[in-house]
């Protein structure tokens, strides 16, 4: 191995320790020292904007010497949004997609660009464009179709499955989204029995959840316990949960904790600190809505981990939080086979970090997270009280089930918010956060991943 391939190698060891300032450092100095290598300029750039420091440049540069790499242009163009430059972004994108109209990639990343920009139509002409020159391309009509059944927009989703069915020949994937369309919008008969072979996680989860709307609890947990020791089973841990408290088997209880699983603790934040961190959280909502697969309503969430940002108010923030959930974990009683209460014995990492700022009316769906093993939410701004309007507005609901289900199960836990108060919870539990009336909610939250 030579020496730059050993730097390149070092950085991205250091990058998966999550110590990023070693790794940026690290990337860096292979970058000054072989300024011919693609694989040190990729890496450079990559490391560089992951770390929240400018990027573009670093991609165009490494762009040259690695062209036509899907990876680099795309995060060339994350990286030129990122720093203002969404028009540039968006021009780069739809540069490369009229060469290249068969890109999924590049059409799911502009369409989430528009998106977040906030273009509430016509966020999806690239699909259409590309449809219209390859019509018979299937993956192109079932990428289209991904991104309105995504957002929930069944009439949309509806128009372009009938397009696609036209123009392309019968195959797996139209006939699995039909049969996605027809269960989740809740407008047709869905047939699952041609496709029980396949032991699908995603299809076999759109049948447990068509099974619970339609009252069959017993059924719906049968499918989910096939998957609850393969690898997709944090997809279906929180659907078991749903089914046994349907049931009142006493394994809800298991699984949820009784008292639940879940702590509320008030960080030793001062008030200082607390406006220097929501400072520089404000500054980081740069975009105008949500990404549509979030389960953000009525304000943003920032990209990228939020923990990498150099910022020294985020910095002791992640530092606070972690302590916390170090201790939270190791107060958590054992058990061979849960998803939160059997551990490995690895450090703790961040499987992704955020912050959420919502405005009046604004509200999280509920929602798990399948990467987590740990999840949060840690409050720093919030509402006056007469702004918020009456309890339980604004607060943290643990163990609703999604409303779309329509289930009759109340929240087990509420949490209310507080500036500095840490929640702290399985990833498996549904949360969700209750509307307010009026004024700004800022947050941060993360996930810890499923130690080794």
């Amino acid at each position: 191995m030579t020496e730059t391939a050993q730097r390149v190698s070092r950085a991205a060891a250091l990058l998966a320790e999550q110590d990023i300032d070693a790794a940026l450092e690290t990337i860096a100095e292979a970058a000054r020292l072989d300024p011919a290598s693609p694989q040190a300029a990729f890496g450079h750039a990559q490391i560089a904007f992951e770390a929240w420091r400018p990027a573009a440049a670093l991609f165009e540069r490494a762009a040259a010497l690695l062209p036509g790499q899907p990876d680099l242009i795309r995060n060339r163009a994350l990286a030129l949004a990122a720093e203002g430059e969404g028009t540039s972004a968006e021009a780069l994108l739809e540069s490369v997609l009229a060469q290249h109209s068969g890109w999924l990639d590049g059409h799911r990343t502009l369409s989430a660009m528009r998106i977040t920009g906030g273009e509430a139509q016509g966020w999806d002409r690239s699909f259409a464009e590309a449809t219209a020159a390859k019509p018979t391309n299937t993956a192109l009509w079932l990428g289209w179709f991904q991104q309105h059944a995504t957002r929930k927009d069944w009439a949309a989703a509806r128009v372009v499955l009938a397009a696609a069915k036209l123009a392309c020949a019968p195959s797996q994937g139209l006939a699995l989204s039909e049969l996605f369309l027809s269960a989740e919008s809740g407008e047709g008969a869905p047939d699952f029995a041609p496709f029980t072979a396949l032991a699908d996680p995603g299809t076999d989860l759109c049948h447990v959840r068509t099974l619970l709307r339609t009252g069959q609890p017993e059924a719906a947990l049968a499918i989910a316990q096939r998957h609850l020791k393969g690898p997709q089973a944090r997809m279906f841990w929180p659907y078991a949960g749903l089914c046994w408290r349907l049931l009142d088997d006493p394994q809800a209880r298991w699984l949820d904790g009784d008292p639940l699983h879940a702590a509320a603790i008030d960080l030793d934040f001062t008030p200082q600190e607390l406006a220097d961190l929501a400072a520089a959280l404000r500054r980081l909502h740069r975009m105008k809505a949500p990404y549509p697969e979030q389960s953000v309503r009525g304000g943003t969430q920032t990209d990228r981990q939020l923990f990498f940002h150099p910022d020294p108010a985020i910095r002791l923030a992640r530092d606070k939080v972690l302590a916390a959930v170090a201790s939270f974990a190791t107060d958590l009683p054992h058990h061979a086979g849960h998803p939160l209460l059997e551990r490995g014995t690895g450090p703790l990492r961040f499987a992704g970090s955020w912050s959420v700022r919502l405005a009046g009316a604004g509200f999280h769906a509920s929602h798990t997270h399948v990467r987590g093993w740990i999840s949060s939410a840690c409050y720093v701004s919030l509402p006056e009280p007469d702004q918020l309007g009456a309890p339980p507005a604004g607060w943290l609901s643990l163990g609703s089930p999604p409303p779309e289900l329509g289930l009759d199960l109340p929240p087990l836990r509420q949490i209310e918010p507080k500036p500095g108060r840490l929640a702290l919870f399985g990833s498996t539990l549904w949360h969700a956060t209750e509307p307010f009336a009026a004024g700004e909610r800022l947050t941060f939250a993360f996930d810890v991943a499923p130690p080794s």
